[in-house]
């Protein structure tokens, strides 16, 4: 039996089926080092699944591309805005026990 701390985070992927960007080229998700990431967040912004593309990434771990028309540093803003509510949650609640 394997180790359910070692078993990757699954959920439901059917949301990927309305995306905007079926079909497109991945390649304009992965951009290189430095280059535009315009016209991938473009394809996203009008996207019906951008919030659930974006959550999919930032349960996953996802550190490439362009997911839910948010860049690698973008997401890592949101993971750290969350550590920090999270963090601050845990506090009140300690001092308040």
């Amino acid at each position: 039996m394997a180790d359910p701390i070692s078993i990757p985070v699954t959920e439901d992927k059917s949301w990927q089926d309305m995306a905007n960007c079926l079909g497109v080229d991945p390649d304009l998700f992965f951009p290189e080092r430095g280059a535009s990431t315009r016209e991938a967040k473009e394809v996203c912004r009008g996207c019906v699944v951008r919030e659930d593309c974006l959550e999919y990434a930032l349960a996953n771990g996802e550190k490439f591309g362009i997911w839910g028309g948010m860049s690698e540093r973008e997401r890592r803003r949101i993971r750290r805005q969350r550590a920090l509510a999270r963090a601050a949650a845990a506090s009140a609640r300690s001092a308040t026990a």
